[in-house]
Protein backbone atom coordinates (compact mmCIF):
# COMPACT_ATOMS: atom_id res chain seq x y z
CA UNK A 1 0.00 0.00 0.00
CA UNK A 2 0.87 3.31 -0.89
CA UNK A 3 1.68 5.26 2.66
CA UNK A 4 2.57 8.73 0.79
CA UNK A 5 2.21 10.05 -2.20
CA UNK A 6 3.68 13.06 -3.63
CA UNK A 7 2.19 14.77 -7.10
CA UNK A 8 3.20 17.45 -9.01
CA UNK A 9 4.98 19.35 -5.81
CA UNK A 10 6.67 22.67 -6.70
CA UNK A 11 8.33 24.87 -4.00
CA UNK A 12 9.40 28.32 -4.58
CA UNK A 13 11.24 30.83 -2.67
CA UNK A 14 10.67 34.28 -3.58
CA UNK A 15 11.47 34.09 -6.94
CA UNK A 16 13.40 31.05 -6.95
CA UNK A 17 12.24 27.69 -7.58
CA UNK A 18 13.82 25.17 -4.98
CA UNK A 19 11.77 21.86 -6.00
CA UNK A 20 10.42 21.53 -9.16
CA UNK A 21 7.43 19.61 -10.07
CA UNK A 22 8.26 16.42 -8.35
CA UNK A 23 6.16 12.91 -8.02
CA UNK A 24 7.04 10.07 -6.44
CA UNK A 25 5.66 7.48 -3.74
CA UNK A 26 6.53 5.40 -0.84
CA UNK A 27 4.84 1.91 -0.23
CA UNK A 28 4.72 0.61 3.10
CA UNK A 29 8.02 -0.65 4.16
CA UNK A 30 10.16 1.04 1.84
CA UNK A 31 13.55 2.72 2.83
CA UNK A 32 14.32 5.04 0.30
CA UNK A 33 17.71 7.74 0.54
CA UNK A 34 17.16 11.14 -1.34
CA UNK A 35 20.61 11.99 -3.26
CA UNK A 36 22.55 15.32 -5.26
CA UNK A 37 24.04 18.24 -5.23
CA UNK A 38 24.42 20.59 -2.42
CA UNK A 39 21.54 23.32 -3.28
CA UNK A 40 19.28 20.33 -5.08
CA UNK A 41 16.13 20.85 -3.18
CA UNK A 42 16.73 17.38 -1.09
CA UNK A 43 16.13 19.31 2.44
CA UNK A 44 13.59 21.80 1.30
CA UNK A 45 11.68 18.99 -0.20
CA UNK A 46 11.65 16.63 3.22
CA UNK A 47 10.82 20.23 5.24
CA UNK A 48 7.95 20.70 2.77
CA UNK A 49 6.78 16.74 3.36
CA UNK A 50 6.66 17.42 6.95
CA UNK A 51 4.66 20.70 6.76
CA UNK A 52 7.47 23.08 7.21
CA UNK A 53 7.79 24.79 4.30
CA UNK A 54 4.39 25.66 2.69
CA UNK A 55 4.34 24.00 -0.72
CA UNK A 56 3.86 26.63 -4.06
CA UNK A 57 2.41 24.06 -6.03
CA UNK A 58 0.93 20.15 -6.07
CA UNK A 59 0.22 18.24 -2.93
CA UNK A 60 1.20 15.69 -0.29
CA UNK A 61 -1.06 12.59 0.56
CA UNK A 62 -1.09 10.34 3.45
CA UNK A 63 -2.89 7.47 3.39
CA UNK A 64 -3.86 5.60 7.03
CA UNK A 65 -2.00 8.47 8.73
CA UNK A 66 -1.57 12.35 9.07
CA UNK A 67 1.32 14.63 8.61
CA UNK A 68 1.47 14.65 12.76
CA UNK A 69 2.08 11.25 12.41
CA UNK A 70 5.24 11.50 10.84
CA UNK A 71 8.77 10.91 13.10
CA UNK A 72 11.10 13.66 11.54
CA UNK A 73 14.91 13.87 12.38
CA UNK A 74 15.78 17.31 10.95
CA UNK A 75 19.60 18.13 10.25
CA UNK A 76 22.06 18.36 13.01
CA UNK A 77 21.49 22.41 14.11
CA UNK A 78 23.11 24.44 17.24
CA UNK A 79 19.46 24.82 18.55
CA UNK A 80 19.17 21.26 19.69
CA UNK A 81 22.39 21.59 21.66
CA UNK A 82 20.26 23.97 23.62
CA UNK A 83 17.62 22.12 25.17
CA UNK A 84 18.25 22.38 28.53
CA UNK A 85 15.62 19.47 29.21
CA UNK A 86 16.68 15.77 30.47
CA UNK A 87 16.79 12.88 27.68
CA UNK A 88 13.50 11.50 29.12
CA UNK A 89 12.04 14.85 28.81
CA UNK A 90 13.27 15.48 24.91
CA UNK A 91 12.06 11.88 24.10
CA UNK A 92 8.70 12.53 25.74
CA UNK A 93 7.79 15.24 23.35
CA UNK A 94 7.86 13.47 20.49
CA UNK A 95 4.36 12.06 21.93
CA UNK A 96 2.95 15.10 21.19
CA UNK A 97 1.89 16.23 18.08
CA UNK A 98 3.23 20.08 18.68
CA UNK A 99 6.50 18.99 19.67
CA UNK A 100 6.27 21.60 23.08
CA UNK A 101 7.03 20.31 26.68
CA UNK A 102 4.63 19.71 29.08
CA UNK A 103 4.56 19.21 32.65
CA UNK A 104 2.19 16.54 32.24
CA UNK A 105 2.49 13.23 30.61
CA UNK A 106 -0.32 10.39 30.11
CA UNK A 107 1.00 6.70 31.41
CA UNK A 108 0.57 5.43 27.96
CA UNK A 109 3.04 8.20 26.48
CA UNK A 110 5.64 7.75 29.35
CA UNK A 111 5.25 3.70 28.88
CA UNK A 112 6.20 4.63 24.99
CA UNK A 113 9.09 6.99 26.08
CA UNK A 114 10.74 4.23 28.41
CA UNK A 115 9.93 1.67 24.91
CA UNK A 116 11.91 3.96 22.85
CA UNK A 117 14.50 5.22 25.12
CA UNK A 118 15.21 1.37 25.47
CA UNK A 119 15.29 0.26 21.96
CA UNK A 120 17.72 2.86 20.78
CA UNK A 121 19.63 2.62 23.96
CA UNK A 122 19.61 6.02 26.13
CA UNK A 123 18.10 4.71 29.20
CA UNK A 124 21.01 4.54 31.17
CA UNK A 125 21.31 8.33 30.61
CA UNK A 126 17.77 9.21 30.88
CA UNK A 127 18.48 11.43 33.65
CA UNK A 128 21.35 13.64 31.96
CA UNK A 129 21.21 16.91 30.57
CA UNK A 130 20.55 16.25 26.75
CA UNK A 131 23.89 19.06 25.89
CA UNK A 132 25.92 17.25 28.05
CA UNK A 133 26.00 14.13 25.74
CA UNK A 134 27.59 13.37 22.86
CA UNK A 135 26.86 13.62 18.63
CA UNK A 136 25.94 10.03 18.54
CA UNK A 137 24.23 10.04 21.99
CA UNK A 138 22.26 12.75 20.94
CA UNK A 139 20.96 11.74 17.66
CA UNK A 140 19.76 8.42 19.05
CA UNK A 141 18.00 10.66 22.01
CA UNK A 142 16.33 12.67 18.85
CA UNK A 143 15.46 9.24 16.85
CA UNK A 144 13.58 7.97 20.25
CA UNK A 145 11.88 10.89 20.26
CA UNK A 146 11.02 10.94 16.72
CA UNK A 147 9.79 7.09 17.02
CA UNK A 148 7.13 8.43 19.88
CA UNK A 149 5.69 10.30 16.81
CA UNK A 150 4.88 7.33 14.88
CA UNK A 151 4.40 3.54 13.89
CA UNK A 152 5.13 4.11 10.33
CA UNK A 153 6.87 6.84 8.73
CA UNK A 154 10.44 8.44 9.54
CA UNK A 155 12.18 10.80 7.77
CA UNK A 156 15.54 11.92 8.11
CA UNK A 157 17.54 14.95 6.84
CA UNK A 158 21.08 13.61 6.76
CA UNK A 159 21.18 11.80 10.17
CA UNK A 160 25.24 11.14 10.07
CA UNK A 161 26.43 14.29 8.74
CA UNK A 162 28.30 15.51 13.05
CA UNK A 163 28.88 11.95 13.54
CA UNK A 164 32.02 10.02 13.12
CA UNK A 165 32.04 6.59 11.31
CA UNK A 166 31.50 3.93 14.23
CA UNK A 167 29.00 6.01 15.41
CA UNK A 168 27.68 6.47 11.94
CA UNK A 169 27.66 2.73 11.27
CA UNK A 170 25.77 2.24 14.55
CA UNK A 171 22.86 4.78 13.94
CA UNK A 172 22.59 3.33 10.28
CA UNK A 173 21.96 -0.36 12.06
CA UNK A 174 19.72 0.75 14.05
CA UNK A 175 17.84 2.23 10.99
CA UNK A 176 17.88 -0.74 9.14
CA UNK A 177 16.64 -2.85 12.22
CA UNK A 178 13.42 -0.82 12.56
CA UNK A 179 13.12 -0.82 8.90
CA UNK A 180 13.46 -4.66 8.65
CA UNK A 181 12.16 -5.87 12.14
CA UNK A 182 9.21 -2.75 12.92
CA UNK A 183 8.14 -2.42 9.14
CA UNK A 184 8.65 1.32 9.67
CA UNK A 185 9.37 3.00 6.11
CA UNK A 186 12.23 5.55 5.96
CA UNK A 187 12.99 8.22 3.78
CA UNK A 188 16.58 9.50 4.45
CA UNK A 189 18.35 12.65 2.86
CA UNK A 190 22.13 11.64 2.30
CA UNK A 191 25.05 13.34 1.53
CA UNK A 192 26.98 10.29 1.46
CA UNK A 193 26.42 8.46 -1.90
CA UNK A 194 28.18 5.21 -0.86
CA UNK A 195 26.00 4.79 2.41
CA UNK A 196 23.10 5.60 0.93
CA UNK A 197 23.77 2.61 -1.91
CA UNK A 198 23.99 0.22 0.90
CA UNK A 199 21.46 1.04 3.29
CA UNK A 200 18.38 1.66 1.20
CA UNK A 201 16.18 0.00 -1.52
CA UNK A 202 15.09 2.96 -3.66
CA UNK A 203 17.03 5.87 -4.82
CA UNK A 204 15.96 9.40 -5.31
CA UNK A 205 18.16 11.68 -7.41
CA UNK A 206 17.18 15.40 -6.49
CA UNK A 207 18.16 18.43 -8.84
CA UNK A 208 15.41 20.75 -8.35
CA UNK A 209 13.37 18.16 -10.31
CA UNK A 210 13.51 14.46 -9.52
CA UNK A 211 15.89 12.74 -12.26
CA UNK A 212 15.70 9.57 -10.91
CA UNK A 213 13.71 7.51 -8.40
CA UNK A 214 13.87 3.93 -8.47
CA UNK A 215 15.50 0.70 -7.41
CA UNK A 216 19.64 0.99 -6.41
CA UNK A 217 20.21 -1.65 -8.90
CA UNK A 218 18.67 0.95 -12.11
CA UNK A 219 20.63 4.17 -10.23
CA UNK A 220 23.61 2.68 -10.94
CA UNK A 221 23.66 2.29 -14.63
CA UNK A 222 22.42 6.31 -14.69
CA UNK A 223 24.49 9.58 -15.62
CA UNK A 224 23.21 10.96 -12.44
CA UNK A 225 25.23 8.33 -10.49
CA UNK A 226 28.32 8.33 -12.65
CA UNK A 227 28.22 11.85 -12.05
CA UNK A 228 27.61 11.58 -7.92
CA UNK A 229 30.51 9.11 -7.97
CA UNK A 230 32.76 11.03 -10.30
CA UNK A 231 36.22 9.11 -10.56
CA UNK A 232 35.83 7.10 -7.55
CA UNK A 233 34.16 3.90 -8.82
CA UNK A 234 37.36 2.20 -8.09
CA UNK A 235 36.39 3.41 -4.17
CA UNK A 236 33.08 2.28 -4.33
CA UNK A 237 34.25 -1.44 -4.85
CA UNK A 238 36.80 -0.75 -2.29
CA UNK A 239 34.51 0.59 -0.01
CA UNK A 240 32.35 -2.34 0.26
CA UNK A 241 34.72 -4.39 1.20
CA UNK A 242 36.67 -1.98 3.80
CA UNK A 243 34.59 1.08 4.96
CA UNK A 244 31.87 -0.56 5.62
CA UNK A 245 31.09 1.53 8.35
CA UNK A 246 27.17 2.25 7.28
CA UNK A 247 25.61 -1.61 6.70
CA UNK A 248 24.62 -1.80 9.99
CA UNK A 249 25.75 -5.52 10.08
CA UNK A 250 27.77 -6.51 12.74
CA UNK A 251 26.91 -3.16 14.15
CA UNK A 252 27.65 -1.66 18.16
CA UNK A 253 24.58 -2.86 20.23
CA UNK A 254 22.27 -0.52 20.41
CA UNK A 255 22.52 -0.67 24.43
CA UNK A 256 26.21 0.60 24.12
CA UNK A 257 27.06 4.06 25.31
CA UNK A 258 27.56 6.30 22.08
CA UNK A 259 30.91 7.52 21.08
CA UNK A 260 31.99 10.70 21.31
CA UNK A 261 32.33 12.60 17.91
Amino acid sequence: MNLLEVKNLTVRYERQCAVENVSFSLREGDYAAIVGENGSGKSTLVKTLVGLIPASDGEVEMHGMTRREIGYLPQSTIVQKDFPASVTEVVLTGCLADGKFRPFYTKAQKELAKEMMALLGVTPFAKKSFRELSGGQQQRVLLARALCATKKLLILDEPASVLDPVVTHELYGILRRLNRERGITILMVSHDIHCALEQATTILHMDRTLRFCGAVHDYMHTSEYRRMVGDCEPELHAHHHHHNHCTGYAAVPANSEGGAV
